[in-house]
Formats: structure tokens, C-alpha cells, sequence
């Protein structure tokens, strides 16, 4: 029997990439729709999303950037059509901040930037900026934290009948496409997605369950930063895009507690961590806190799913082993589908699974939708 027989609609297309029309003033930007219509030489200030370098008239490069002299924004961070983007030329005193070539991590960021609407390589343009500023992505939650998750009838309708390695298959094919964010946004990403309910100032910090200030994140002792719960050395795939920045295991924890966890992989036992009562963790293992060892668990069922080594991207697997080290493989399985059975799904992880497929990512973590799928694979 299929759990969660229920409808919504599942539109890949990633919502809030079109802003409200504005006045042109630096608090009410104009869209770059706006500015491609009105390239009339008026000096007005633009909001959209950073998407690349115009190298020609009709030619964007999105990597290996060959200067810092200009970058092009849309109105989406996914828009590859030149014919909706706005060049901006970069002034010498902002290339050092601005320029892509020196800071590639701009790549999908909100930026604000003032200046004369006028072509530039012949294509619509901004030309001689004043000011230029990366705005708060602060994403809202356009859904509800009750919505139920796509039935067989829609997302997930290649799946059913299917269990074992052909389900595993299936649901690769159905989540792998999909688009990660640099990995300075996700920053703003994760203040959305691990937004505190009672206090929307805040994150929830996932192993301490800490409420802190969205804003207190960094590298500083009690600051939160971002924690790989798929260890990032297993598999060597650092913070570049891709398994590097999947929001699906991306989550805010304490800078200490973080580095206590280090790349351990997961299994029970071990000595209770201070400044995070609940979890424990010994030479070769880490055991989080009872109120999150199912989302652990969902969320490295989703990165063993994600990533099957097509096309030129790693293997992520699961095993039943500690100490796998640089390995592409994490444990410990067994403990990890105990915890997904002691711990359900709540209503905190069915929010953030809506998040990133509505506001980010445009796929979704299977194992929320569906907790039944983990035993029918492994």
C-alpha cells in the first residue's frame, strides 16, 4: 500500500525569480525586464540575478571567466537565453569585488547595481555604474508545511511497482536533475530552509537544536556554518556545485560541534558532546541527537540516490562500515535505517523537502515524500 496518495502540483520551474516591477530607485530596483525596455540612457538602478560574462553579443560564459570587466543578470538565476539578461559593464574601481573572474562565487547571487541604461556589446546594458550591491536572497516559503508530497500519479510515477536496484534506478532518473547554488548562496539558502518557527530571526542549529540569529554565521567559536551531513571527504567532492552544495544535505550547525563531527561516519555509542547534549561520537562515529537521527539518515539515503557516477560525477554509496575515510562511501547502513524507522518524518523536514524543489533546486529528497522507498531498496 503507497503512502501518501496525495496531489500537488509539480512544476520544476523555480518560483520568486521574477521580482515586482519597480520604480528604478535603489529601494524599488527595476527588473532586468524592465531595464531591457528601457534602455534609453536614463540612469536607473537594476536587481537580478549574477548568470555569467558577456563575451559577445550573444555569448554568455557561465565558467573559466576571462577578466572582470562585465557580468550579465536575469530575472532568474536559471536563464541561459541571452534575450532576457542585462550586461552590466564593470567600472576598474569594482572589478576587484565584482568582477567574475575574481569572485566566480557570485554565480547566482541577487545583485543591485545603478547605472546608465545603454547597450553594451551591442545587447542591452548598464554602462557606467555608481554602486554596486549583493542583495539577501531571504527567500520566502510560498508553501504550507502541511503540503503533502507528489503522489505516483505525478513525481514519482516512473517509480511505481519498482523495488530493490530498478526502484534505486528510477528514482535517480527522477532526481538528477537539478541545479545547486554556489557555495556562498547557500548561506542565505539555509536561512530560509532552516528557518526557526518561532523565531523567524533565527535557524535551528541541526545537532545542538540551538535557536540562533540567521546572522551569526561564520568561522567563529558559537557562530553556525554549514555542515555536509554526507561528509564532503567521503568522495572528496569539496564545495563546488553539485554533491558540494546540495541543500538536501546541507544544514546550519555550530562551528565547534561541527568540527567535533568532523567526516565521522554514523553508528551509536560513544562519549555525550558538551555543548550538544544528545549526541555522542567516538574515534570512528558520530550519533546524533533522538529529534534528527531520521533526518540524517533520509538525508544520506537521498545523496547515495542523487549521485550514481553518470555523467562524470561521483558514486556516492552506503555501506555498513566505519572508518571509510576518502572513500565515496558512508555507513553505517544498518543503524541509519533503524533511525529512519525510530524517527519519522515531520513536519519541519515536508517544509524544507517543499523549499529547495519550490525555491532552489527543483528535486526532491524521495525518502521524505516516501519513507517507505528505504526499505524497499536496502
Amino acid at each position: 500500500m503507497f503512502l501518501f496518495a496525495f496531489t500537488l502540483a509539480c512544476s520544476h520551474a523555480v518560483p520568486d525569480t521574477m521580482s515586482a516591477a519597480g520604480s528604478g530607485t535603489w529601494s524599488s530596483p527595476f527588473t532586468v525586464s524592465q531595464a531591457n525596455s528601457n534602455q534609453n540612457g536614463s540612469t536607473q538602478t537594476v536587481e537580478g540575478y549574477v548568470v555569467g560574462q558577456p563575451t559577445a553579443t550573444n555569448t554568455v560564459v557561465t565558467s573559466n571567466f576571462p577578466n572582470d570587466y562585465a557580468l550579465a543578470l536575469a530575472d532568474s538565476p536559471s536563464e541561459t537565453n541571452t534575450s532576457n539578461m542585462i550586461y552590466v559593464q564593470i567600472p576598474s574601481s569594482f572589478r576587484s569585488d565584482y568582477g567574475l573572474k575574481s569572485n566566480s562565487d557570485l554565480m547566482g547571487e541577487k545583485l543591485k547595481v545603478t547605472g546608465s541604461l545603454t547597450a553594451y556589446f551591442s545587447h542591452s546594458g548598464v554602462k557606467d555604474a555608481s554602486a554596486f550591491e549583493v542583495v539577501d536572497g531571504g527567500q520566502t516559503d510560498p508553501t504550507d508545511p502541511t503540503d503533502p508530497p507528489p503522489s505516483y500519479d505525478e513525481y514519482y510515477s516512473s517509480a511505481e511497482g519498482k523495488t530493490g536496484s530498478a526502484l534505486k534506478i528510477a528514482l535517480h532518473n527522477i532526481i538528477d536533475d537539478h541545479q545547486t547554488l554556489s557555495y556562498s548562496a547557500v548561506w542565505d539558502a539555509l536561512r530560509n530552509t532552516d528557518e526557526d518557527p518561532a523565531n523567524t530571526n533565527n535557524v535551528l542549529l541541526l545537532y545542538s537544536g540551538r535557536s540562533q540569529s540567521k546572522t551569526t554565521n561564520g568561522g567563529g567559536v558559537n557562530d553556525w556554518n554549514r555542515e555536509h551531513v554526507w561528509a564532503k571527504s567521503h568522495g572528496d567532492f569539496g564545495t563546488s556545485q553539485g554533491p558540494g552544495t546540495d541543500l538536501h544535505h546541507l544544514r546550519p550547525t555550530d562551528v565547534t560541534v561541527n568540527s567535533s563531527r568532523g567526516n565521522l561516519d554514523f553508528d551509536n555509542g560513544g562519549s555525550q558532546h558538551g555543548e550538544a547534549p544528545g549526541n555522542y561520537y567516538d574515534n570512528d562515529s558520530w550519533e546524533p541527537r533522538d529529534e534528527v537521527k531520521g533526518d540524517v539518515a533520509r538525508m544520506i539515503f537521498y545523496m547515495a540516490v542523487r549521485y550514481e557516477g553518470d555523467s562524470g560525477e561521483l558514486d556516492l554509496e552506503i555501506n555498513n562500515l566505519v572508518n571509510n575515510g576518502s572513500a565515496p562511501y558512508h555507513g553505517k547502513l544498518s543503524v541509519l535505517l533503524q533511525w529512519h524507522a525510530e524517527d519519522p518524518v515531520d513536519a519541519r523536514e515536508i517544509r524544507r523537502n517543499n523549499i529547495i524543489f519550490e525555491n532552489y533546486q527543483g528535486n526532491r529528497n524521495p525518502f521524505i515524500d516516501h519513507p517507505e522507498f528505504a526499505e524497499m531498496i536496502w
